[in-house]
C-alpha cells in the first residue's frame, strides 16, 4: 500500500500508484510514450507518468493523434501537446487520415494505433501507454455480449499487449473514470471532452450513457467492477487454453501443399472447447483470419460428423477432409 504524503489527493495517489506498477518492469534508461488525447483519462495518465517515470530512470514523451474528424480538432491537439510539455513530457502531434473500412470507430482506432506505433519507433520507445480505464473495460465486455461474441472478445483489454511489435501498457484498467477526472481537478488540469464521446450514434456511447447507468440503477452498484472481474477471469481461462494448445498443436499439425493439415483423430479426442480453439488458432496463425463460431462449428463437423461433405469456404482459406486429416489451404 502506498504511503501518501499529507495533502496528496487520493485520486492523484491512485493514478500514480497504477502507473508506477505498470512501469516497474521496464529497464531504466528507456522511453515510454503516452497516448494523449487531451481527455481526462489520458491527461491523468500523462501527469502521473511525468511524475513517476523519472523516479524509475525513464524518459517520458506524449503523442497526440489528430484524427481531423471534427472542427477544432487541430486546436484541441495543440492544446493537449502544450499541457503535456508543461507537465515535462516531450510532446508530439500527428495528423492522420481516417479511412472508412469497418466503420468510423474502427477506422479511427486503426489510424490511431498505427500513428502510435510509428511514433514509438521514431523515438525508440520501450512501451506505449494508453489511458483505458475500468469503465472502458466494462463497456468493452458489454459490447462483446451484445454481439454474441465468444470468450476472446469478452476478455476485454489486457493490461499488457503488443501493437506492431511494441509493448502496449494500460496502467489504468483498474481505475474508475471518476477517479481520473478527480485527479485532473486536483492537479488543475483542464481535460478536453471529445464531442464524439457524447454522440449517441456510437454504440459505445450508448452503453456508457444509458446501458451501464440503467444496470447500476436496477441491479445495484458495482456492475462495472463485476464486468471487469469477468474479463480478467476469462483472460486467465484463455491463457490456460493457449498453453494447452501450444502443447498439443505440434503433435497434430503438419504442413500441406499451399496450407496446413490437422489430425482428425486428435481433434476428435479433445474436448469441444479445445478442439474449436485449435481450429481457430490454425486459421488465425496460418492465414491471419478470424473465424466466427458458425464457421468454426462447420469445420468441426468435418471431424465429429463426417459424412463425405465437400470443402468449406472460410475467410482466406478452404477446409476439407482428406483421409484422416482436416486440410486448410489458401483460396
Amino acid at each position: 500500500m502506498e504511503e501518501r504524503r499529507p495533502g496528496l489527493d487520493p485520486a492523484v495517489a491512485e493514478v500514480r500508484l497504477a502507473v508506477r506498477r505498470a512501469l516497474a518492469d521496464l529497464e531504466p534508461g528507456g522511453t515510454v510514450l503516452v497516448a494523449l488525447s487531451g481527455g481526462a483519462d489520458s491527461l491523468a495518465l500523462a501527469a502521473a507518468t511525468a511524475f513517476e517515470a523519472p523516479k524509475l530512470g525513464l524518459r517520458a514523451a506524449s503523442l497526440t493523434v489528430d484524427h481531423g474528424l471534427q472542427d477544432g480538432s487541430t486546436d484541441a491537439a495543440a492544446a493537449a501537446a502544450t499541457t503535456s510539455e508543461a507537465l515535462g513530457l516531450e510532446a508530439r502531434v500527428e495528423r492522420v487520415e481516417v479511412g472508412a473500412a469497418g466503420g468510423p470507430e474502427a477506422a479511427a482506432r486503426e489510424a490511431r494505433y498505427r500513428a502510435l506505433a510509428d511514433g514509438a519507433r521514431a523515438i525508440g520507445a520501450a512501451a506505449i501507454l494508453t489511458g483505458h480505464t475500468l469503465d472502458d473495460q466494462a463497456e468493452t465486455v458489454l459490447l462483446g455480449l451484445a454481439r454474441g461474441a465468444g470468450a476472446t472478445s469478452l476478455q476485454g483489454m489486457a493490461e499488457a499487449s503488443v501493437v506492431a511489435g511494441i509493448p502496449l501498457l494500460r496502467p489504468l484498467l483498474g481505475v474508475r473514470r471518476d477517479t481520473t477526472r478527480a485527479a485532473c481537478a486536483a492537479e488543475a488540469l483542464e481535460p478536453w471532452d471529445d464531442p464524439h464521446n457524447a454522440d449517441p450514434r456510437f454504440a459505445r456511447v450508448r452503453v456508457r450513457a444509458t446501458v451501464l447507468p440503467v444496470l447500476e440503477s436496477e441491479l445495484g452498484p458495482g456492475i462495472a467492477e463485476a464486468l471487469a472481474r469477468t474479463a480478467a477471469q476469462l483472460r486467465e481461462d484463455a491463457e490456460a487454453f493457449d498453453e494447452m494448445i501450444d502443447e498439443t498443436i505440434e503433435d497434430i499439425v503438419e504442413h500441406a501443399e499451399a496450407g496446413i493439415s490437422v489430425s482428425a483423430a486428435a481433434l476428435a479426442a479433445n474436448p469441444a472447447a479445445l478442439r474449436n480453439r485449435i481450429i481457430r488458432h490454425v486459421v488465425a496463425s496460418e492465414f491471419h483470419e478470424s473465424l466466427t463460431r458458425t464457421q468454426t462449428l462447420e469445420v468441426a463437423r468435418l471431424v465429429t460428423d463426417w459424412s463425405g461433405q465437400g470443402p468449406i469456404d472460410l475467410p482466406g482459406c478452404r477446409a476439407r477432409r482428406v483421409g484422416g486429416r482436416v486440410e486448410f489451404t489458401a483460396r
